[in-house]
């Protein structure tokens, strides 16, 4: 319906003042005003030099004498309120009865590609809860750019050089005895992550007992022996040396492992894998190209460095003067060869945390003036960090939630909730650990995903499982209890037409399905998964109160035939958004 209003009005604008009008602000009216859309005048003022009251009534006439679906208006100030007839939302669920992809856009005959990376983790830890909203954030997104008819490819980066990756391997060859994921009964992240930990443990040591000598504490956190020794593994493994290659293999290769145990557990995959061991050579080769363009400068110790100070921002160094890579090098190569591998790369999402956002104006800033077109096409889903009630997680420190630990709680607390309700008879212990994990993974993802990227979140497991409230099993539950319902009607003979009468609570239902693919568009062009699970609580809020008020399955004939369609609409719309979310739907719970 806002399609046919703003068709109607950019006309009436033509052919009254003679201006182009291509959007118009209508949103849902208030529920203490009498009407379904309200039509917001005061930006047309501008045009139509008039009293707001004045030029809403008379396009509040000319709308209902156009439109018949629009049967009357009320003025209040500068909105415009329209009632529409019934006939349009019973013609509307009519179509949704066969609409299968209703909310969804083909992306059939799309040749272009839309890169979304997510995860990138270090290969010297496990992933935390951190790791977690990013990982939910990257799919979730994806998921929805395809429901756009976007053709979405799935990317990460592995972080699989560095010192800090030297720095687990080192504290391995000085403690770890030999231990190995199959010999400690350990995950393979989990392992090489321990190895991190103790490092940081060693290193601390070391700083105390060079201080009690008379060190200064600048000097012995850089001459402490375990970093020096992590530096000279890194120099080792940048010269290729044999030995420092093949451990670098034989712990990386423990990490993957570890690693897709998780991705499965959570629900997510990955197109395409790159490694900044690759891609930092190409960042070099890339550095390259800019010196000879003039675009980078080098300073007299051999660093290269590009001056962003016309564009408000400072001068960033991409080369070291011994001629070691910075992650920006990094970033850019793997840019470059992302491009390389899909032509038709038309932009790309980079799903990482807000404490990167100035590293990425630089980088979408340094491949504009390199002359990347697609550069002007990529965006950076910057997200808040997670908090827990104890705190900031800090890795090094061995203070993190570890992802699978977290996973293993959701299990937990929706078995224990679930048990509690006592609504699992007639299910097999198999059936019932499935849906204790349908449960816990919907509570954590639908807790995650319902916050606004940007904002930061304090993490409750305990809250996230409860059945009431905005939580993901009170709308999981409300799919199951309209499955539940449709198995009990089975088959129905008699359809209902216009002349069925609505009830006004299912004309409120209908309402917020016919918000569903608006939403769906603005999630896409936001880059915000919060945007859909919002709506589908408000979704879900609202068909409770109808169920709550409204007979389902005593009325006879059309009324019943209209009542169980509604409930089969608002339950395909329900597993629309959480698949959206990367959530699954139970059909019983």
């Amino acid at each position: 319906m806002e399609t046919i209003l703003t068709k109607h009005l950019s006309r009436y604008f033509k052919a009254q003042y003679d201006k182009e009008i291509e959007t118009f602000e209508i949103q849902p009216t208030k529920a203490q005003f009498e009407g379904d859309l309200t039509v917001v005048v005061f930006p047309l003022l501008r045009i139509a030099p008039k009293k707001p009251e004045e030029l809403a009534a008379e396009l509040g006439d000319f709308l209902v004498d156009v439109i018949p679906e629009a049967k009357a208006y009320n003025v209040v100030q500068g909105f415009l309120n329209i009632q529409i007839s019934d006939a349009y939302y019973i013609n509307f669920l009519t179509q949704l009865q066969h609409d299968t992809s209703f909310g969804f856009a083909s992306n059939t005959g799309i040749s272009d590609t839309f890169l979304v990376e997510y995860s990138s983790p270090n290969t010297n830890k496990p992933l935390h809860l951190g790791h977690i909203r990013n990982n939910l954030l990257g799919a979730s997104v994806a998921h929805i750019l395809a429901a756009n008819g976007t053709n979405v490819h799935t990317t990460q980066i592995i972080n699989d050089r560095g010192i800090h990756i030297c720095k687990s391997m080192v504290a391995w060859q000085k403690f770890g005895n030999s231990e190995t994921p199959s010999n400690s009964k350990l995950k393979g992240d989990a392992l090489v992550g321990k190895y991190y930990v103790l490092f940081d443990q060693q290193y601390k040591k070391e700083i105390a007992d060079l201080i009690s000598t008379g060190v200064s504490e600048k000097q012995a956190k850089n001459e402490a022996p375990i970093l020096l020794e992590a530096k000279e593994m890194l120099i080792k493994w940048e010269q290729n040396d044999v030995e420092v290659r093949s451990l670098w293999e034989q712990m990386n290769a423990w990490v993957y492992d570890g690693f897709a145990e998780t991705y499965k557990r959570l629900g997510v995959h990955f197109d395409s894998y790159y490694y900044e061991s690759d891609t930092y050579v190409l960042g070099k080769e890339t550095v390259e190209e800019g010196l000879s363009k003039g675009i980078f400068y080098r300073k007299e110790d051999g660093s290269v460095w590009v001056d962003l100070t016309d564009e408000g921002l400072d001068e960033k160094l991409l080369l070291r003067s011994d001629g070691t890579s910075v992650y920006m090098t990094q970033d850019l190569g793997t840019a470059r060869l992302r491009y390389t591998n899909h032509p038709n790369m038309t932009g790309m999402v980079y799903t990482v945390g807000n404490e990167q956002d100035y590293h990425f104006k630089v980088l979408f800033l340094i491949l504009k003036k390199l002359g990347y077109d697609w550069a002007s096409q990529l965006h950076h889903l910057s997200y808040g960090m997670v908090d827990l009630p104890s705190g900031k997680m800090k890795s090094r420190e061995g203070t993190v939630v570890d992802a699978d630990a977290l996973m293993d709680e959701m299990h937990a607390t929706a078995k224990q909730i679930s048990e509690e309700l006592g609504k699992l008879d007639g299910m097999s212990s198999d059936e019932k650990e499935t849906l204790f994990h349908t449960i816990g993974m919907g509570a954590l993802k639908y807790y995650i995903l319902k916050v606004d990227p940007k904002k930061r979140i304090l993490f409750d497991p305990k809250a996230s499982v409860d059945f009431c409230g905005n939580t993901g099993p009170f709308i999981q539950y409300t799919h199951a209890r309209i499955q539940s319902i449709l198995r009990k009607v089975g088959t129905i003979t008699v359809a209902f037409d216009n002349a069925t009468s609505l009830h006004e609570k299912e004309k409120a239902v209908l309402k917020v399905l016919g918000q569903f693919p608006a939403t769906v568009a603005a999630a896409a062009n936001q880059y915000s998964p919060a945007l859909v699970a919002n709506y589908v609580y408000d979704l879900v809020k609202q068909y409770n109160s109808y169920y709550q008020e409204v007979p389902i399955l005593v009325e006879d004939g059309k009324v019943k035939s209209l009542r169980v369609a509604l409930c089969a609409a608002v339950g395909q719309v329900i597993q629309k958004s959480l698949g959206l979310l990367g959530i699954e739907a139970p059909s019983r719970m």
